[in-house]
């Protein structure tokens, strides 16, 4: 399922293949969400163009709408959306308890699940670990997430505690329901079946969650919950210790990193998936990912210089505009782009952000026309596959 290639002689980074139902897979890789069975404004044609090859949907979403029934009428979430690459099906639990933790009322977390108000209708739902495994398989996903409880930033030790012991016996439940689904699928070719690792900050609870999960056995492992904390600051201790505590032949899924210098610290220390809406969701409000250098050594140099001790001051975090060595990200929506007519990506290798000007896609936003969401999306999720291709060749070289 999983094969290491090379291994940094200077990180913990590292270059892999898995293999799934639906084709196979090179790591590192940067799967961008495609949370309710499309990404944003992009097709099938234009996901081919930028050389995409794995992406992730919602399992929680598609249950509530269009509903699993649908799907399989159309043959599978493959067949669906017109996508015959590899699909990961996160299992819906951050999204659930998103919606208890930021209001009581929607609904509460039992040893059985979570029950939670829909947020489509109101209607109350009950989402087990079964449930959602059997959601995965409906959907024809390649690789399955487990449904866990996933807590906030702030959560006390004793809660923390509660929340490593429910996602434990949630894994073991969703194991069993994995090896139940599996048996009845006719070709053999088996989703394979990831655990999430819960315990916040707390490095002896994330021992225990890590440990017991791997006793269970699945073929990769995410670091569960915000990988940054309440102010913002990058968690490189508990992702390391959390990283260190996987086995070496397993796939290490940071879920949820997605700012740039993020994901560069975490490949750094070993982590192989990553997945996140910033660079669709930022391109819809005008905010474009830019490389300061456009090609080379320097470039290269510069996003190899990035350490994983902590965050830099300068980030996406801040205004546009700011940099982070090796790219900057703009505000395409400012006045000062109205009368600026250099192409969006002059080394783009789409035509579309060659041929557009900056001082177009500023008017496009203006006018709210939905093509400018299609553009800016399209900039930057080539602007990630471009980082992780190069981040890719500097570690077949020692430089990463």
């Amino acid at each position: 399922m999983f094969k290491i290639l090379k291994k940094s002689k200077i990180s913990n980074a590292r270059l892999g293949i898995i293999k799934t139902p639906h084709g196979e897979l090179k790591t590192p890789i940067f799967m961008p969400d495609a949370t309710r069975g499309v990404i944003k404004h992009l097709g099938a044609q234009d996901l081919n163009n930028l050389g995409l090859e794995c992406l992730v949907a919602n399992t929680l979403h598609l249950f509530l709408r269009p509903g699993t029934k649908l799907i399989k009428r159309a043959g599978g979430l493959h067949d669906f959306m017109d996508w015959q690459k590899p699909i990961l099906t996160d299992s819906g639990g951050y999204q659930v308890f998103s919606l208890i933790h930021k209001n009581k009322n929607n609904g509460r977390i039992i040893d059985l699940g979570a029950i939670f108000k829909s947020p489509l209708n109101g209607a109350e739902i009950k989402m087990t670990p079964e449930l959602s495994i059997k959601i995965q398989f409906a959907l024809g996903a390649d690789i399955m997430v487990c449904f866990d409880d996933c807590p906030p930033n702030g959560y006390s030790d004793k809660m923390l505690s509660a929340s490593v012991e429910r996602t434990i016996k949630w894994a073991k439940r969703c194991k069993r329901e994995y090896d139940k689904q599996a048996k009845s699928l006719k070709n053999n070719k088996k989703p394979l079946l990831f655990a999430v690792i819960q315990g916040g900050d707390n490095l002896e609870l994330r021992k225990r969650c890590s440990e017991e999960l791997i006793k269970i056995g699945f073929d990769g492992f995410g670091f569960g919950a915000r990988h940054v904390d309440e102010s913002g600051n990058f968690l490189a201790e508990a992702l390391k210790y959390t990283a260190d505590k996987i086995p070496e032949n397993k796939l290490r899924f940071g879920l949820g990193i997605g700012l740039p210098e993020d994901i560069v610290k975490s490949i750094k220390l070993g982590y192989d998936m990553f997945d996140c809406v910033i660079p669709t969701r930022e391109g819809r409000h005008g905010k474009l990912f830019l490389f300061n250098c456009h090609a080379g050594a320097k470039r290269s140099g510069a996003i190899a210089s990035q350490d994983s001790i902590g965050r830099s001051d300068q980030s996406v975090g801040a205004p546009s505009g700011m940099t982070n060595n090796f790219y900057e990200t703009i505000n395409i929506t400012n006045a000062k782009f109205a009368k600026d007519f250099s192409p969006i990506n002059r080394f783009s290798k789409l035509p579309e952000p060659r041929r557009y000007s900056k001082a177009y896609l500023n008017y496009l936003f203006k006018i709210k026309e939905p093509l400018a969401l299609r553009l800016a999306s399209l900039n930057n999720l080539e602007f990630y596959f471009n980082m992780i291709s190069e981040i890719g060749e500097l570690i077949k070289k020692d430089k990463f």
